[in-house]
């Protein structure tokens, strides 16, 4: 199980911005009641029956029926070795001389070089190490669910039931972005378990049973109940987590979540932890998610998504102000990129995207996990918030490469010194960029005012005002002129730091 620290890192500007490039990307299970209570109903050849539990009665019908069908991942992996550098663990040899029966050769040889025998600086042999985890069965010929950071660098990967028997698995395919991955044994009439159903997911207080081998403890049952909803974990392009208190430890990465009828909700795949062990808070990734991505798994092997083709940042309150937005909702489009589909459809820098398909969207979360699960190549229709009006366009999706490089950022400029034609204005004073780049330079922000407040600072550069490129100071009072004779009391900034475009909402009013 992965430890995911949550910190509450401090975003420039204060803005959720995210690259949008990729989204992600049941059969409901019947059941018999008999009096009381049932027991559990196992069928070899098929799909588990499971009663519907009675919280009076504990959790031991479900637990008995589902075990079956949850395993043990047990993986053997390699790991690129580390040169070992001297006076300390990085110890590098360097004794290019020694001579081929030297008794020290064997022990440089050891900890030594991939190149040639008693070349310096060289990588050390590969590290081989074993871990486990946990993964169900999803179909009775032998399909599993697991994690993909339980399998990846796998060399060897053995599925361990409940009752002891192993299994070796073959790695059908991973999904690293949703940290998914399917498994293949052999076997027939295996026993299963479903995903519940999107026209009925579990909600927040629900009860959650999670089952699994943490620590190596195969069988572990844990419960508890839905604590959380749409949790967004550091930043995943597919946040949408469900937090759950039931206790989750190591080794139960991979394992299921299950409702009070036997059906899975969600992988258990990462903890909050201050210390690496359980401590009431873990994420789930949900049923739906888990759905979708198996399946493309099973039949491709691969996992493909729609591709936009825009950075994005959320709409806060202060953009929603600048433009004259209704409500602080919807994505603003940072930079489209060059030759995406977003630029052939006449989409801009500043655009915000309030729906797609006549659905709502919330946040540039909301965005690309909703982009994301659009076939590619498929046609969406964006609904856009334009020059202080709603509007649509038609965008045709690509196929999201998955093994483009990132843009490199841009080197951070050196700030020029002060040039003639400063203005002084909203707390800020900005001159010319005098690296030829374009836009304002801000030279200095007062303090306690809303412009520092909102973390702007010195050496930002505005490139922008009201979507309006700016170069000099007559360019900044000419669009700060045009914001307030439309009645806004809020300007829409286009920042530059570093290369890293953001937007930001500053008030004008006095």
């Amino acid at each position: 199980m992965r430890s995911t620290i949550l910190t509450r890192t401090r975003r420039w500007l204060g803005a959720s911005a995210l690259a949008l490039m990729v989204g992600v990307g049941g059969v409901s299970t019947a059941f018999v009641m008999t009096g009381q209570a049932a027991n559990a109903q196992v069928q070899n050849a098929a799909q588990i029956v499971v009663p519907q539990a009675s919280v009076q009665q504990g959790f031991a019908d479900l637990v008995e029926a589902v075990k079956p069908a949850v395993v043990s991942i047990l993986v053997e992996a390699e790991a690129p070795g580390e040169s070992v550098q001297r006076g300390g663990r990085n110890f590098e040899f360097n004794f290019p001389d020694l001579p081929e029966d030297h008794p020290f050769r064997d022990f440089f040889d050891q900890f030594g070089q991939d190149g040639p025998r008693g070349a310096p600086g060289g990588q050390g042999r590969p590290r081989h190490f074993m871990a486990a985890g946990s993964g169900f069965i999803t179909s009775a010929d032998g399909y599993v669910v697991t994690n993909n950071h339980v399998v990846s660098d796998a060399t060897k990967v053995t599925v361990i039931f409940d009752d002891g028997s192993e299994h070796i698995a073959e790695v059908v395919g991973t999904d690293e972005r949703t940290d998914l991955a399917v498994l293949k044994i052999e076997g027939e009439d295996l026993p299963f378990v479903t995903f519940e159903s999107d026209e009925e997911p579990s909600r927040v207080g629900d009860w959650v049973v999670a089952v699994g081998n943490p620590f190596g403890l195969g069988g572990t049952v844990t419960v508890g109940v839905i604590s959380g909803a749409g949790r967004d974990i550091g930043g995943s392009n597919y946040g949408d987590f469900l937090q759950i208190d039931a206790a989750v430890n190591t080794g139960n990465s991979g394992g299921p979540a299950f409702n009070t009828n036997g059906e899975v909700v969600g992988v258990n795949t990462a903890i909050y932890s201050p210390n690496g062990g359980n401590v009431g808070i873990a994420f789930a990734i949900p049923a739906r998610t888990v759905r979708q991505i198996v399946d493309q798994l099973v039949t491709d092997g691969a996992v493909t998504r729609g591709y936009l083709g825009v950075s994005i940042q959320d709409v806060s309150k202060d953009i929603a102000d600048s433009v004259g937005l209704p409500t602080a909702s919807g994505a603003i489009v940072r930079e489209p990129t060059a030759d995406g589909p977003a630029v052939a459809a006449g989409i801009k820098s500043g655009d915000i995207i309030l729906k797609v398909d006549n659905e709502d969207i919330s946040d540039a979360l909301d965005l690309s996990r909703t982009i994301g699960s659009k076939s590619p190549d498929s046609t969406v229709e964006l609904t856009l918030w334009r020059d202080g009006a709603e509007t649509t366009v038609s965008v045709q999706l690509q196929v999201l490469d998955e093994t483009a490089a990132a843009p490199e950022q841009p080197a951070e400029p050196t700030p020029p010194e002060a040039i003639p034609e400063a203005a002084t204005s909203l707390g800020m004073t900005v001159v010319p960029n005098g690296d030829g780049s374009g836009g304002l330079l801000i030279q200095s922000v007062e303090e306690d005012t809303p412009a520092a407040q909102r973390g702007l600072a010195t050496g930002d550069v505005i490139l922008e005002v009201d979507n309006k490129p700016v170069a000099s100071a007559a360019d900044f009072d000419q669009a700060l002129a045009g914001v307030e004779g439309k009645g806004l009391d809020t300007v829409l900034l286009k920042v530059s730091r570093s290369g890293d475009v953001q937007f930001i909402g500053l008030p004008i009013a006095e």
